[in-house]
């Protein structure tokens, strides 16, 4: 069995939702619970021991690559693609990594938060010459369920994926294992230079490619707005002990610095912003 040792973060997106009009703001260091939103990335790649880790940037490149530096641990080659077409939808941000790996692959956002117990349950149960998506059938428990992406499944299969599905019995959490085929099928669904990932999701799903794995009763969260942010504090600080939230506070001193490091010598007005670091 072939281990799962790379991974593909993809982070290239201004974040506009939940930024407002504070440019200098960067989406994967706004706190939660003290901690910077991408420690929660980067502690689960560790845990699900992957090696490489290919962060897809975009908006604010140079600043969000010299900030994420400093949170790289030794255990985990840390590779930094910038997508310059980042304005267009995520596949376009995925295809840029396919020179850079070389096996199966596990593939997140930047943006989400999720219990390790899905990383472990993906990684342990993939179909690695298939894809494979991690989905969450509890849709009474989803936060803004009409922004979510929708999920229609059939034995284990999944058979549609869309925003805008009428009929759907599951959501995307935006966990994936991918086989390398993922891009062949991106690559033929880009029309006019522009493809989404849920495209990518629904070429393999009509060639019976593409798996729906359960996440049972496991919690996850994405992060798009101010209102999602407060639901994913609240929901993260009833998961967990006083003892690891003051390890979290702890540990977000480095976080705080790498994103004021890359703030310095930035010259534009800054807007008042209650979800930027505090300098």
């Amino acid at each position: 069995m072939i281990a799962i040792s790379d991974a593909v973060i993809l982070m290239a997106g201004s974040g506009s939702r939940l930024r407002g009009s504070d440019e200098t703001f960067l989406k994967p260091f706004v706190p939660v619970l003290g901690r910077p939103l991408i420690c929660y990335t980067i502690d689960a790649l560790i845990h699900a021991g992957i090696k490489k880790a290919s962060f897809i940037v975009g908006y604010q490149s140079a600043r969000m690559i010299e900030a994420v530096k400093q949170l790289i641990p030794s255990k985990i080659e840390p590779c930094f693609i910038e997508n310059r077409d980042w304005q267009k939808q995520n596949g376009v941000s995925l295809l840029t990594a396919a020179s850079q790996v070389i096996s199966p692959f596990l593939l997140t956002m930047s943006d989400h938060l999720f219990d390790q117990s899905i990383v472990e349950l993906l990684v342990r149960d993939a179909v690695l010459d298939q894809l494979n998506v991690a989905i969450d059938r509890k849709l009474d428990s989803i936060f803004d369920v009409d922004d979510a992406m929708k999920v229609q499944t059939r034995s284990g299969q999944i058979l549609k994926i869309g925003k805008d599905l009428p009929v759907y019995d599951a959501i995307d959490t935006g966990l994936f294992i991918c086989p390398l085929d993922i891009f062949d099928h991106l690559a033929r669904a880009r029309r006019g230079g522009d493809c989404s990932l849920a495209d990518g999701v629904r070429s393999m799903a009509s060639e019976g490619k593409a798996r729906a794995v359960d996440i049972g009763n496991a919690w996850w969260q994405d992060i798009d707005t101010p209102e999602m942010l407060a639901r994913a504090e609240t929901q993260l600080r009833s998961r967990l002990t006083r003892d690891n939230i003051v390890i979290a506070n702890t540990r977000s001193d480095r976080g705080n610095r790498a994103e004021n490091q890359a703030r310095r010598g930035n010259n534009r007005p800054k807007m008042q912003n209650p979800l930027s670091p505090i300098e």
